[in-house]
C-alpha cells in the first residue's frame, strides 16, 4: 500500500491541497523574498527571508476572519481586531 505509486500521488495532493493559504500579509502584502546568505569567506548561498506573520482574527469585508497579519501592520494599528 505504501509503495504503490497511486497511493503515493493522492497523499502528496491531499498535502498539497491543505496549505493553500499563501505565506503573505493579508493586510499589506508583504511575502517571501529570496537572496544571499554570506558565509566568513565570503561564499553566497541562497537563502529565503520570511517576513514576521501571526495568524490573528480580524474583521475583514464585515466578516471575521483569521488570516496571517505580519507584525508591522498589529503594531502600526492597521489591524480591526473584532469586539470580544
Amino acid at each position: 500500500m505504501g509503495s504503490d505509486p497511486i497511493y503515493y500521488l493522492e497523499v502528496k495532493l491531499y498535502f498539497c491541497t491543505i496549505s493553500s493559504m499563501s505565506f503573505k500579509c493579508k493586510i499589506c502584502g508583504k511575502a517571501k523574498h529570496s537572496g544571499n546568505s554570506y558565509s566568513h569567506s565570503h561564499t553566497a548561498t541562497k537563502r529565503v527571508f520570511k517576513p514576521n506573520l501571526q495568524k490573528q482574527r480580524l474583521v475583514l469585508d464585515g466578516k471575521v476572519q483569521s488570516v496571517l497579519v505580519c507584525t508591522s501592520c498589529i503594531k502600526s494599528g492597521r489591524v480591526i481586531k473584532p469586539k470580544a
